[in-house]
C-alpha cells in the first residue's frame, strides 16, 4: 500500500518568470522599452525600494525527487534579472544573475545598534506620553 502510493517521478516547483535565462537576451538596451518588457516577461517580482524604474524579475525552481531524501528540496536554478530603465522608458541596463555568480556577493554581518542619545528629548516625551496612556489617573503609582 505504501509503495503504490508513493511516486519516482521528479516534482518540480517553479516560482517566477519561467526560463528567465532563455528570455533576457531578447531584451535589447536602448531599444527595448517597458512594454516590450511586460510583454515578454510580465509585470515585474517587484521594483526599486528608492525608484519604480528599477525592474527585478525572479525565477526559482526546486526539485523533490528522492524519497531517500525525505522530502527535503534541491535547487535547479535561482535566477534574478534587474532592469535599469530611464526616464524615457528604455532599456538602459541589464543585470542577469544566476546562482553560481550570486555567490560571489558578500554580505555584511554588522548590524544597526539603537542609539537615544541624540533624540533623548523626542524619546523622553514619547516615554511620558507611553505612561499617561497607560494610566490616565495616575493611580498606578511606582514606589
Amino acid at each position: 500500500m505504501f509503495i503504490t502510493n508513493c511516486t519516482l517521478n521528479k516534482v518540480i516547483k517553479h516560482h517566477g518568470v519561467h526560463f528567465l535565462e532563455k528570455k533576457h537576451p531578447q531584451l535589447i538596451v536602448g531599444t527595448s522599452n517597458k512594454n516590450d518588457i511586460i510583454e515578454l516577461l510580465g509585470p515585474p517580482s517587484t521594483k526599486g525600494a528608492f525608484a519604480d524604474d528599477l525592474w527585478i524579475y525572479i525565477e526559482m525552481t526546486t526539485s523533490s525527487s528522492r524519497l531517500t531524501r525525505l522530502g527535503k528540496k534541491t535547487l535547479i536554478n535561482n535566477n534574478v534579472l534587474i532592469l535599469d530603465i530611464d526616464r524615457r522608458g528604455l532599456l538602459a541596463k541589464v543585470i542577469f544573475l544566476n546562482k553560481d555568480n550570486m555567490n560571489k556577493y558578500q554580505f555584511t554581518n554588522d548590524t544597526t545598534e539603537v542609539n537615544y542619545s541624540k533624540n533623548k528629548f523626542v524619546y523622553e516625551f514619547l516615554k511620558t506620553l507611553r505612561k499617561k496612556i497607560n494610566d490616565p489617573l495616575g493611580a498606578k503609582k511606582t514606589k
